[in-house]
């Protein structure tokens, strides 16, 4: 063994460091995927709650006003990566599964770092914003989201969104969905059947327009929280990889550790043992020199 001790135990305290690091990451990403996933029960209440108005309100405008517009321009698609790194592949896996529409859709990126990965790949996004660092501040995300959407399809650039993000389950681990954000289409949404019609306040015109953009900006909401949910799951991922990985090598020096220190012991007794013999040697040629 050519190291030394001291060198050993310096690179077993440095990796007993890089340990606490992973461990605070750790538990960092796990309290925010679970925030995340606590807050998508309300998400889907609030959904579901202007989904019902929705069902409503559809029974009062002329089927003439509430069907698609016949126009199509550009699409769009609003994708999730991740915000931070070690996260893995997670920005490379969203990114790919929207490589084909690229060329002829607007890009929206959130992530900052999913936009250096983009960058990588050479794809430049035709808006881009940062993920919160807290789920409590997506709503404002779904905000800015909205306000460029809404800006682009006045303007005729867009007529359609879709919203790539990823999804972690229990058991069937982080996948890459796909869902229709924008036009809505107002047949899946349940018609009421109570004869009592509802009092207004709104035109039923006005009012639809209005429960659609709520609408619209809770599935920005819930597509959001579960990429931050699913962002924080990978970064768990990885960092529990890199804690078995640290535990290795941790494992490694150990053991390399304590054979250079049984070296280092076996040449000392051996040195003293030498040394021993050698002053009784001496001892023995000066007697025997008196002898003489």
């Amino acid at each position: 063994m050519t190291e030394r001790l001291s060198d050993i135990s310096a690179r077993i305290d440095g990796i007993r460091q890089l340990g606490a690091v992973v461990n605070a990451m750790r538990g960092i990403a796990a309290a925010r995927a679970q925030q995340a996933r606590s807050q998508l029960a309300a998400v889907d209440s609030y959904s579901a709650t202007i989904a019902f108005a929705i069902g409503r309100t559809l029974g009062l405008v002329p089927a003439a006003r509430s069907g698609k517009a016949g126009r199509t321009t550009r699409p769009a698609v609003v994708v999730f990566c991740a915000e931070q790194g070690f996260a893995g592949a997670f920005s490379e896996r969203v990114l790919d599964s929207v490589r084909a529409d690229l060329s002829d859709s607007e890009l929206f990126l959130v992530g900052t770092r999913g936009r250096a990965v983009a960058a990588e790949k050479g794809v430049v996004a035709d808006w881009n914003s940062p993920m919160p660092s807290s789920s409590l501040g997506l709503p404002k995300l779904a905000d800015r989201i909205s306000e460029a959407l809404y800006t682009r399809i006045a303007t005729g650039e867009i007529d359609r969104l879709d919203a790539v993000f990823s999804q972690w389950q229990p058991g069937h681990g982080i996948h890459v969905e796909r869902r229709r954000l924008f036009p809505i289409d107002m047949s899946g949404f349940p018609r009421s059947e109570d004869a009592n019609t509802p009092l207004l306040n709104l035109p039923s015109e006005s009012l639809l327009i209005e429960l659609t953009a709520d609408y619209v900006h809770a599935q920005l909401c819930k597509t959001a929280l579960h990429a931050f949910a699913a962002e924080n799951e990978a970064r768990m991922e990885a960092m529990a990889s890199a804690r078995g990985q640290i535990e290795r090598q941790l494992s490694e020096l150990q053991a390399t550790q304590r054979t250079v220190r049984q070296e280092e012991i076996t040449a000392e007794i051996i040195e003293l043992a030498a040394g021993e013999t050698a002053s009784q040697s001496g001892y023995a040629l000066q007697s025997s020199a008196k002898n003489r």
